[in-house]
């Protein structure tokens, strides 16, 4: 499998769900601890285009930083994007890309998405 990235939280069951499901396919995704390497604005844009979503939507409203920076805040696209590369904890996870084709694995069985 080419280009097989899952943007991954180590403490999230979710995300250990998602890359638990890949490695049984026999799949060893580069795994990017967001939290550790935080994206740039460029890469996060580039993420929201192949999950064809817009920022807002990835974003984890339960966080604290949540409720007590952006909360009942008017944001734009840009403000989004800035907000989690800022807060990275505020990206919603596992996202799993290969190719050109991206999920948030919410739950992890949608990895299966990129591989019907």
């Amino acid at each position: 499998m080419s280009n097989l990235v899952i943007y991954h939280n180590p403490r999230c069951g979710k995300s250990r769900g998602a890359l638990a499901l890949l490695r049984e396919r026999g799949l060893e995704p580069e795994v990017v601890d967001y939290l550790r390497q935080p994206l740039q604005a460029d890469a996060l844009r580039r993420l929201l285009d192949l999950l064809g979503m817009p920022a807002a939507d990835l974003v984890r409203r339960g966080e604290t930083v949540f409720k007590e920076r952006y909360r009942g805040r008017e944001m734009s696209e840009d403000d989004w994007v800035a907000a989690m590369v800022a807060d990275p904890i505020l990206i919603e996870r596992p996202i799993v890309v290969s190719g050109d084709r991206a999920v948030v694995a919410r739950p992890p069985e949608r990895v299966s998405e990129l591989f019907d």
